[in-house]
């Protein structure tokens, strides 16, 4: 009975972890984030209304870094970094393409 409801257990875990969506807001389409993006005007929420929540890093200043990805063909990624000012004013953006020593899926 007890091996029975550990492999219960191990099932339900793993259905869960399998079903889990994708983080929101995390891949989106390049050439709409140049369309929305304006650096010095942009704003947390003009970000957050048009592309959803993404990861995020805050600074002891008050400062953000988010991260969101463009897909770039063959199962990889552009990165495309932000960084808000404390008053949620997008400041500067980086854009990383692929290395070629990237993983593939």
């Amino acid at each position: 009975m007890k091996r029975l409801l550990i492999a219960v257990g191990a099932v339900l875990a793993m259905t869960g972890c399998a079903t889990a969506p994708d983080e929101p807001g995390k891949v989106i389409a390049e050439d709409r984030f140049a369309q929305v993006l304006v650096p010095g005007r942009t704003t947390r929420a003009d970000l957050l209304s048009a592309f959803g929540p993404t990861k995020a890093i805050v600074f002891d200043s008050g400062d953000e870094a988010w991260l969101y990805e463009a897909n770039a063909g063959a199962g990889r990624h552009t990165e495309l970094v932000l960084l808000l000012d404390r008053a949620g004013i997008v400041q500067k953006m980086r854009r990383r393409p692929p290395y070629p020593t990237d993983p593939q899926p």
